[in-house]
């Protein structure tokens, strides 16, 4: 049988490519061309490596007689990508008697038996598959005979001395390693192609042990964590390969108190590291990792990889690198992935620090808060009163617990999926959230948790919440600061210079606008007016109105919300200054502002002054058995026009007030939930009249926009005839995909993991957006509604507006902006900068 001999030395003008040859071989051929001091190497591409794994034998003598008689070899795995991982590296190959006797007279007795007895265990463990256990002495002239004489028992022969055997055998078992079931399968969970195939790189050894300065390190020149500039790394004398990293007893690299440095004991050799480093940055454009041996004061670099970085740092490396002109500032913003940037918003546990996890749910919004439980929305307004934070966990959150929400650093819920009402507004707020935690047992009597090991939390406990892992832990964590500093800022701006759609933000408080301010939304895609009241205040004229038996009535106790909604609507313009504000109108059917409890009904009949039994009655005749479909949205404004008359009042007078500050405001006005046209023709004769009446009143003239929240299948369908009588569409998908589905977005949870899983739906519909089914409702809408008004404004305002997967529905679909939570601002910024900057790519290759 014909043995291979395909293998290329790696040299500068050498035809490695990365495909066939892998990362590991590409990088090292940089290397060589940057001069650094790379020993000898070769590489076999994965043609060859899949022919050894077939039983082809290779013609290891062929790649012996490059590097001379008696050299040590080692082997690494180099797959095309790093992250699909390999076979381990086998070092000192070659290592027989003979060159161990060599050794001892070399290197001294105790070294050479430390690189025989390295080689014996690795070759015995990776390659023959003996047990590890019997082969884990310390090193020792003993444990070398021990493990000798182990190897021979258990294989029936001598330890091979052949190094072309042992070659042989150490690159059929690594390439068989790789093509074995659970490699495939673990690769292919990274990203790999069921095809993929190994490269190894065979290279000289750079023995880390002599008589002068000698040893193995690592050496980066950032840290991981937070992307500074920093010398970083370990340095371990009479050492081989990454041993600096596993042993207590490696030295700092640079001078420190605490300890001896390689930069003391060898200050020629530091200074020549620091120098490749710079040397790779400039011209491989990237942070590295160096891996280097030292042996009798040479120098050898061995490998060099990109240095493993948290979110933030991989941040801050690439604008360093674009500002010190090495990349430009595209690439730089391609560089940061989008969803990374909510590590950056928030705090998040510390990697570095244990983590005792007792329950595990739905990552629902993302963020890291450590805090005391509590089980209602009161506990959480007296905890916050007294200054000590505190989680809220719930079976699921109301609309009345907003207040508690807005007290609480944390949610936690039983029940519910990524829209449900706890996800939703917690993202609004930019606190950590868990949903679905269907494993934990509330006992809202006893006030306990209970987790499935068992474990017991009374209220009062502290737990620290996980929203981005959806991992709730036991106790207090370590945590990491946001990290919205210049750097942060620069990246986004150089983000807003390519994007080619507008991004705003959803937010109902002064509070959630300032938030969006910060994050430099371009305005208010989504006001929701209802969140504004449930302040203690204004729910008991809400109450009242909503018990008033009259129009007048219900107008009179309208007109005690006027001045407060005004003073909103104010505060929001002017937080704002000129930028647009898109204000909803009242959405919720009213039973969400009623008690749920009968102590609650009681206080309520105290508050009001009526009969407790009519105060029951009156909330069971409120009640609804479907209220997501029934009496709410622009079926509110229609029946009960009084209080669609104060929103429009308060948001005009809100407007002359700015205008004679001399701002310009231009509110659009949304009305929600429309299914025929003539809603819209009702409310908009009303909102017309209400205009027309500050006007006269004030004195003052200002103009107004008056659009559609499209959440039902029909408006998106009737979309041409609703746009006569709409300057925009706004689509609200989070109740558009409810209602295309029929699925309850708060019940969902409990089965849409199964769902996935079977591919029932590729991916959770309220998570990312369906282009196939709401997604064709949307096509049909924006079309119709354009082709009956050219100028129609098309956006979208639901809870998909910050997945980078709606963003780019969204620019083929030729909206003009999207609008999300405000702590999703800056991941929509990025997301539509890579959108434009990918098409731009492919145009210039077009």
């Amino acid at each position: 049988m014909d043995k291979i001999a395909d293998f290329a030395e790696i040299t500068p003008t050498a035809r490695i490519m990365t495909p066939a040859h892998g990362w590991r071989a590409k990088c090292l051929q940089r290397l060589v061309r940057l001069e650094l001091p790379v020993p000898e190497t070769v590489a076999l591409p994965a043609q060859t490596v899949r022919g050894i794994a077939a039983g082809q034998q290779v013609d290891v003598a062929a790649i012996l007689a490059h590097f001379g008689e008696g050299a040590l070899i080692s082997v690494r795995p180099s797959p095309e990508n790093p992250d699909w991982g390999g076979p381990g590296t086998i070092l000192n190959v070659g290592m027989n008697a003979g060159r161990h006797a060599a050794l001892v007279e070399k290197h001294g007795q105790a070294a050479a038996d430390a690189l025989y007895l390295r080689f014996v265990q690795s070759y015995a463990t990776h390659v023959a598959r003996l047990d590890p256990d019997m082969f884990d002495a310390a090193p020792s002239a003993e444990a070398l005979r021990d493990a000798l004489r182990v190897y021979e028992l258990e294989m029936e022969e001598p330890f091979p001395q052949d190094a072309g055997r042992q070659l042989a055998e150490v690159l059929r078992s690594m390439a068989r390693a790789w093509e074995g079931t659970t490699a495939r399968l673990l690769r292919q969970a990274k990203g790999a192609a069921p095809e993929a195939g190994l490269g190894l790189v065979v290279q000289e050894m750079a023995q880390g042990i002599g008589k002068g300065v000698s040893g193995s390190g690592v050496m980066q020149f950032v840290d991981p964590v937070t992307g500074l500039a920093q010398v970083t790394g370990r340095y371990l004398g009479q050492s081989q390969g990454r041993d600096a990293l596993k042993k207590t007893d490696a030295i700092y690299l640079t001078r420190d108190v605490r300890g001896p440095s390689l930069e003391d004991i060898a200050p020629e050799v530091f200074a020549e590291l620091v120098a490749h480093g710079a040397r790779c940055r400039t011209k491989l454009r990237e942070e590295m990792q160096i891996e280097f041996t030292i042996e009798d004061g040479r120098l050898s670099v061995l490998d060099a990889v990109k240095v493993a970085r948290s979110a933030r740092a991989g941040l801050k490396i690439a604008v360093a690198l674009a500002r010190d002109g090495i990349i430009t500032e595209n690439e730089a913003v391609l560089r940061v992935a989008p969803r990374s940037l909510t590590e950056m918003l928030h705090f998040q546990v510390d990697p570095r620090g244990p983590r005792d996890v007792f329950i595990k749910g739905i990552a629902a919004s993302p963020g890291a808060a450590t805090g005391r439980i509590v089980f209602s929305s009161a506990a959480a307004q007296a905890s916050a009163a007294r200054g000590e934070p505190c989680v809220l966990v719930r079976r699921e959150t109301a609309p009345e617990d907003i207040r508690g929400m807005h007290s609480a650093i944390g949610v936690l819920t039983e029940r519910g999926g990524m829209t449900s009402h706890a996800a939703v507004i917690a993202r609004g707020l930019g606190l950590p959230c868990i949903v679905g935690a269907s494993e934990m047992k509330l006992d809202g009597k006893e006030k306990t948790l209970t987790a499935q090991d068992g474990r017991v939390l009374r209220e009062g406990d502290v737990i620290t919440l996980d929203g981005s892992t959806g991992e709730a832990l036991m106790g207090a964590t370590e945590m990491l600061a946001p990290a919205l500093d210049e750097d942060f800022r620069t990246l986004l701006g150089w983000a807003d210079a390519v994007r080619d759609i507008g991004i705003r933000a959803n937010a109902d408080t002064p509070a959630d606008a300032a938030t969006a301010r910060r994050f430099e939304a371009q305005g208010i895609g989504l006001c929701r007016t209802e969140h504004m009241f449930f302040e203690d205040d204004r729910l008991v004229v809400m109450r009242e109105m909503i018990f008033a038996d009259t129009s007048k009535d219900r107008a009179a106790a309208l007109a005690r919300l006027l001045p407060m909604q005004r003073d909103d609507f104010v505060q929001l313009f002017s937080i704002m200054q000129g930028l647009p504000v898109c204000i909803r109108l009242f959405d919720p059917p009213l039973h969400e502002f009623l008690p749920q409890s009968r102590e609650g009904l009681r206080e309520l009949a105290e508050a009001l002054d009526r009969p407790l039994s009519e105060v029951v009655r009156r909330a069971e005749a409120l009640s609804e058995f479907n209220p997501m479909l029934g009496m709410r949205g622009v079926r509110l404004g229609v029946v009960l026009p009084e209080i669609y008359d104060m929103q429009a009042q308060a948001i005009f007078e809100a407007t002359v007030e700015i205008a004679r500050g001399g701002a310009a405001v231009v509110p659009e006005i949304m009305i929600p939930l429309v299914s025929a046209k003539r809603e819209v023709e009702l409310v908009k004769a009303r909102v017309d009249a209400v205009a027309a009446k500050v006007r006269a009143k004030s004195g003052v003239e200002f103009a107004y926009k008056l659009g559609v929240m499209v959440e039902t299948p029909r408006a998106a369908l009737r979309a041409g005839e609703i746009a006569q009588h709409a300057a925009f569409l706004s689509f609200g998908t989070n109740d558009l995909t409810q209602m295309t589905y029929g699925l309850s977005r708060d019940d969902a949870g409990r089965f849409m993991n199964t769902y996935v899983q079977q591919g029932v739906f590729p991916e959770d519909p309220f998570h990312v957006l369906d282009v196939d089914g709401v997604g064709e409702l949307l096509h049909i809408g924006a079309e119709r509604g354009r082709k009956a008004r050219g100028d129609l404004v098309l956006s979208i305002c639901g809870e998909h507006g910050g997945n980078p997967e709606s963003i780019d529905f969204c620019r083929k679909a030729g909206f003009d902006y999207v609008s999300c939570s405000p702590y999703r601002v800056p991941l929509a910024r990025l997301a539509a900068a890579h959108l434009a900057l990918g098409d731009l790519a492919v145009s210039a290759k077009d």
